[in-house]
């Protein structure tokens, strides 16, 4: 009888083991999502993971974006790393792919990926494997409040080309309306300006020349030109006052309140201004309006090319495989097509996008669907060293301390030293 005690406690006691141990796998997730709607459903989704996958428990972690870049090499290198990060793909995902702290998940993902935006799946892969997946794509434009455009009697569906957009900017002066918010302080903000029209100006043909070192690479004519035309735009003083010293969650919500008739801006921003403006409801759905990159003359890129982000999750070495599979959870139909509901995310998920409820959205969402060229963001597409050139540069342009010519030719030197 005895015997038979000791060998049920002792089942017990391996019982209670095998549950400990089961309960001890942590999936440490980081994300840079600022805004608390967004972030609720984030943590409701947690929760249903960990509901369906006994003793896995996924623990949120956050950091604001830029103090989320500047930390990243040292988060990286740390042996109490998250499972999960936040990605923009590109040359910053190919150096740390490089630098040997990233898993490959091409097994563990496996058809799923199927499920997915092949484009945008695409952006994960380096050498064939894959290191993350995508969850959402966006498209940069000009977000308008409708109430200043009428104020000043522009019409903001009627701008289609860089002269049309110049010319609004000196009529919403001239009615008293500061024409844009910009967050010169984080630099990449302003980088949209140079790289769109840059994006105009030589379309795909112009990157990939530049890339391979011809036609004077980064410091060539439509570089330069690009430069110029975004000097016009800053000799019209069309900024806020104090623009560099303002971050671009005060930019959203210096436009979420009114205060500014445009912001050039990532597509999901449209959410984000709401968040950050200080009623917390922003320029309303039916009062926000939305038009693609003006043309310059004598462009030779597309106006339909899009320039934008493709936005993921990459699972950094040694993580556990509960990591992927939360993953995969959350860019499931699912919960995408509920992000999607909310206006939040252009998803990934093929036909989720159906789900887009704001005409705002479901328009991004065509575009970047028509886009034959949808260009990522140049300091992420670069790399991490010449990226920061980029930025640098673009903000020196705006601030009047470096002519157009200077900055391609900073931004070409960078690019031959490499990163």
């Amino acid at each position: 009888m005895r015997f038979l005690t000791r060998l049920a406690l002792a089942a017990a006691g391996l019982t209670l083991a095998a549950g400990a141990a089961a309960a001890q796998t942590t999936v440490r997730w980081l994300h840079l999502e600022q805004n608390p709607a967004q972030v609720k459903i984030w943590e409701e989704v947690a929760r249903r993971f960990e509901a369906k996958n006994t003793g896995v428990k996924v623990e949120m972690q956050f950091l604001e974006n830029e103090a989320y870049k500047a930390k990243l090499p040292t988060i990286l290198q740390s042996k109490d790393r998250p499972h999960i990060l936040y990605s923009w793909a590109g040359g910053v995902l190919k150096a740390q792919v490089e630098a040997g702290v990233l898993e490959d998940v091409t097994n563990s993902v496996g058809a799923y990926k199927d499920n997915l935006s092949a484009s945008a799946v695409a952006a994960f892969a380096v050498d064939g494997k894959l290191y993350g997946l995508p969850y959402t794509v966006s498209q940069v434009g000009f977000m308008y409040n409708k109430d200043l455009f009428a104020k000043a009697g522009v019409d903001g569906g009627a701008i289609k080309t860089w002269d049309d957009f110049l010319a609004a900017v000196k009529t919403l002066k001239a009615a008293g309306v500061t024409p844009i918010a910009v967050g010169g302080q984080d630099k990449w903000p302003l980088h949209f300006y140079w790289t769109h029209l840059a994006v105009r100006l030589g379309g795909k043909p112009a990157f990939e020349a530049a890339l391979k070192g011809q036609d004077g690479g980064f410091e060539g004519e439509t570089f330069q030109k690009a430069g110029e035309l975004m000097k016009q735009l800053v000799d019209l003083e069309p900024f806020q006052n104090g623009f560099l010293g303002f971050k671009n969650q005060q930019a959203l919500g210096f436009f979420g309140d009114g205060k500014a008739a445009m912001n050039l801006a990532i597509s999901s921003h449209s959410a984000t201004q709401r968040a950050l403006a200080a009623d917390k409801k922003g320029i309303s759905e039916e009062k926000l309006g939305w038009f693609d990159f003006p043309m310059p003359a004598g462009g030779k890129g597309r106006s339909s090319d899009t320039l934008g982000g493709v936005n993921g999750w990459i699972i950094t070495k040694g993580a556990p495989k509960e990591a992927v599979e939360f993953v995969k959870f959350f860019i499931s139909d699912e919960v995408q097509r509920e992000l999607a509901k909310q206006n939040f995310i252009i998803p990934t998920f093929k036909g989720a996008e159906a789900a887009l409820s704001a005409a705002f959205m479901q328009n991004v969402a065509r575009n970047i669907a028509a886009s034959q060229y949808h260009q990522n963001f140049y300091d992420q597409d670069l790399g991490p060293s010449v990226g920061r050139v980029v930025n640098d540069a673009t903000a020196e342009i705006a601030g009047g301390s470096m002519t157009p010519k200077q900055a391609a030719k900073a931004i070409q030197d960078a690019f031959k030293q490499g990163n």
